[in-house]
């Protein structure tokens, strides 16, 4: 087992990543609040998983409640089924909501969290390899609005991360890919060797190797965990995180959520965020080519959703939470490895990118 720390003084937490933790009580334990508990999880992964969380806690008035999976039910909504649940329940304000699941269900826990009794504690026990490398770690937590993507949300940092390698053996290849998509943008931003590491290993992390898999978990979340200790609230170095996100989550909202994979979103908006650097001056035609094949190893799409027409792309661009002033800004490159935020390009470029990734038939 590895333990890594999100360094944020008073409320710095850990990151605990492992083959077979989830057994483990003695990693949560120590970061539970009061005498309630409340378990959030969904359909998909609470038949999977609930009851050997739920002996975590059972020194604990444990409960749980159980959303409904998939993109689609990140509306505020569902997230009531949350609050029903604890206030049905009598939870108090020094609860601790554990959030067992992938993005969605993590998310709108850590929102649930934020926003009940004005802020209780809460765990994450993420069990997809995308909430394990990303958004269990850092504290942004929200809801979709249909106009776009995590649009109401707030920051609130959880207490203590449990990722259970694991949990991985029961995720499908295609939620396996699209985690895979925010593995990759951890060196496309910052981490050039970890690209190299990433072409030559592609296969093993596909296959699940357990030794390839917590490399490359503990690398993400080692790199996410220094940059939110140096801008939690994301008025700088964070945003780098975004990379292909601008792109992406237009796509997970022209698309409908949850009909296209967030990872599977990210994936190809990196690549669109190398076409529009290469045509910027930024990128060799080269660099171009190594993005798009370490986005095609990981079993991630190239080509657009044919509804995603340029004036779709920029109707939903200008309500991303990236926009300053009227402006998009991107995450595009100085090189591999080497990000920054810029609304400095070519308004002509931008089209030929989107363009450029068209559906073809």
């Amino acid at each position: 087992m590895k333990t890594l720390t999100v360094d944020l003084g008073e409320r710095s937490y850990p990151i605990h990543i492992g083959e077979g933790i989830l057994a483990q009580k003695e990693l949560v334990i120590p970061y539970v609040t009061g005498t309630q508990v409340m378990i959030v999880s969904n359909d998909i992964v609470a038949p999977l998983y609930l009851e050997q969380a739920k002996l975590l806690f059972n020194d604990f008035n444990c409960h749980h409640v159980i959303l409904p999976d998939g993109e689609k039910h990140k509306t505020l909504t569902d997230l009531t089924l949350i609050y029903d649940a604890l206030l049905s329940n009598h939870f108090d304000r020094y609860c601790t909501l554990v959030a067992l699941g992938g993005g969605v269900v993590g998310d709108m826990t850590g929102f649930a969290a934020a926003s009940y009794q004005r802020g209780v504690n809460f765990i994450q026990i993420p069990t997809t390899l995308l909430s394990q490398v990303d958004s269990s770690v850092g504290g942004k937590t929200g809801v979709n609005h249909p106009l776009g993507k995590n649009m109401i949300g707030a920051f609130h940092q959880p207490s203590c991360v449990l990722a259970d390698i694991n949990t991985l053996n029961t995720l499908d290849d295609n939620q396996l890919s699209a985690g895979l998509a925010e593995v990759i943008k951890y060196g496309l931003i910052r981490l050039p060797e970890f690209i190299s590491w990433l072409e030559q290993n592609m296969n093993q992390l596909l296959n699940r190797e357990p030794r390839a898999l917590s490399y490359a978990i503990e690398t993400s979340c080692k790199c996410k965990a220094e940059v939110v200790a140096a801008d939690e609230r994301e008025g700088g170095i964070r945003a780098l995180l975004n990379l292909g996100h601008t792109f992406g989550h237009a796509i997970e909202s022209g698309a409908g959520y949850g009909n296209w994979l967030h990872g599977d979103a990210v994936g190809i908006g990196m690549l669109m965020a190398a076409d529009l650097s290469m045509r910027e001056g930024w990128l060799s035609t080269q660099d171009v080519e190594r993005t798009k094949t370490i986005i095609q190893a990981a079993k991630l799409p190239v080509e657009l959703p044919k509804m995603m027409t340029y004036d779709k792309f920029m109707d939903l661009m200008r309500v991303d939470k990236k926009v300053r002033d009227g402006k998009i800004n991107f995450v595009l490159y100085n090189k591999l490895g080497d990000a920054k935020v810029t609304h400095d390009f070519k308004a002509d470029h931008l089209r030929q990118t989107i363009d450029q990734f068209q559906a073809k038939d």
